[in-house]
């Protein structure tokens, strides 16, 4: 039986309408639900709703429900609408009246938002974890190819003389700001919206502050109306710091898909990491590369899906915002895989020092002729003038040397890798230790 069923019959094609994919979603929630079922009734317990007693029973049972889940064991039925639901059932099922007891004092709504906070900072937490990890293989890229040769590009043409250090480590220190917008996100959604029920809270005596420590969350979420105009306001915090690791990984991606490509081949990517044709034999396609730029955009189409959504409603529950539940799933499951399948991808590249070299091109060299001549006390337009007056008899320029000249910081001569391995282990230990005390509430309240 539905929790909201009054013992009229719904239409069937309204109810499937309604219920749509939520109790398929639900398969991968029900263990948070779980989870957050038990602060809520420890919390119960506080209050003096619940016995000692009642708290041990239903804890036990809902602890079983988690092991199911974990199994794959735990089903979720279309007519159960949701994870809520099936679990509620369960409990009766198995407590009887004990089991209709667990509602007192909330409602589906913040239970729901309970359960995709818990599950959005563990996503959350494995992401940066993965993308600290690609972090580091790039800058293990970058040392390996720190004065490898290549030529630099600006409006898709070639500009100066940089380096694969450079390419490389460029992404790298991109996608650590991209970390710092997640742990910044993490920072806003660290907040338990337990207790809000319905948007308006309840007349029971509900310690929310403690619900919100054994649940391993910063802080209660003060307002409880606010708690349910949060909802797709949070989601859209968290997809927009998606769309910047998604971004990264666009650039990286597209940069290695055209350098790849037989006219350039500054990079080789082996077949293990390709796919083939069903029609041409020789075929090495990027397919890994194409998908990660694809789902690039495709965040970006979820983020503008949740604004549109949430922006529609009052500021209080609607059911439009059930619809932001698959965008925010999608958005952090695609994020974590991108992040992994670009770890295999910069384990198996290789640059071709040979390619890149020889693409270096004297021209590519001329703002730093010019700049030669400015050194020496020449205005420096009057130097540009007369380079581009030249460029076809420009003398050769060591490219090696060049490169190495450029010591200023950041520069393919001083790229800083030693400091960026420090803070990629700064970083690590630092959100490490977030990720520990979360898990460890989680951990505490579960035994």
């Amino acid at each position: 039986m539905l929790l909201w069923d009054k013992g009229k019959k719904t239409n069937d094609f309204i109810a499937c309408f309604t219920v749509g994919n939520d109790f398929f979603l639900d398969q991968k929630l029900a263990g948070y639900d779980c989870i957050a079922s038990i602060a809520h009734a420890a919390t119960l317990q506080k209050a003096g709703i619940l016995s000692k007693r009642e708290f041990k029973k239903l804890k036990a049972e809902l602890k079983k429900i988690i092991l199911l889940w974990k199994k794959q064991k735990f089903a979720v039925l279309p007519k159960q609408e949701d994870c809520h639901t099936a679990i509620e059932e369960h409990l009766t099922k198995k407590l009887g009246e004990l089991g209709k007891k667990i509602h007192a004092g909330r409602s589906r709504n913040d239970q729901c938002i309970a359960m995709l906070r818990l599950y959005s900072k563990q996503k959350i937490f494995e992401l940066e974890k993965e993308s600290l990890e690609l972090c580091g293989q790039i800058v293990s890229f970058a040392e390996k190819n720190e004065f490898v040769a290549m030529p630099g590009y600006t409006h898709s043409r070639k500009a100066m003389a940089s380096s694969i250090g450079l390419w490389a480590l460029s992404n790298s220190e991109a996608l650590l700001d991209s970390i710092k917008l997640l742990e910044a996100t993490i920072e806003i959604i660290d907040q338990c919206p337990l207790g809000a029920a319905a948007g308006f809270g309840s007349i029971l005596n509900l310690d929310r502050k403690f619900t919100a420590k054994i649940l391993g969350f910063k802080k209660p979420q003060k307002n409880v109306l606010y708690v349910q105009s949060s909802r797709g306001k949070f989601e859209a915090a968290i997809i927009s710091a998606l769309c910047q690791i998604m971004l990264d990984l666009n650039k990286v991606a597209n940069d290695l898909i055209v350098f790849s490509m037989e006219e350039f081949g500054f990079f080789e990517l082996p077949e293990e990491i390709c796919t083939g044709s069903s029609i041409m034999p020789q075929k090495k396609n990027p397919d890994v590369l194409e998908l990660i730029r694809a789902k690039s955009k495709k965040t970006q189409a979820a983020l503008q899906l949740v604004l549109s959504i949430s922006s529609s409603t009052n500021n209080s529950y609607n059911r439009d915002l059930q619809l932001t539940k698959v965008p925010l799933m999608e958005s952090l499951e695609e994020a974590i895989d991108s992040v992994k399948a670009m770890q295999i991808v910069f384990k198996k590249i290789k640059a071709n020092k040979q390619k890149c070299l020889l693409a270096c091109s004297k021209e590519i060299f001329s703002a730093d002729i010019a700049l030669q001549s400015a050194i020496k006390g020449m205005p420096f337009r009057t130097a540009y003038k007369q380079v581009s007056a030249s460029i076809q008899s420009l003398p050769q320029t060591e490219t090696i040397q060049n490169i190495k000249s450029k010591k200023s910081i950041g520069m393919p001569g001083n790229l800083g890798i030693k400091k960026t391995k420090k803070e990629i282990i700064a970083m690590k230990k630092s959100i490490g230790k977030k990720q520990v005390l979360f898990f460890k509430a989680i951990k505490k309240l579960c035994q």
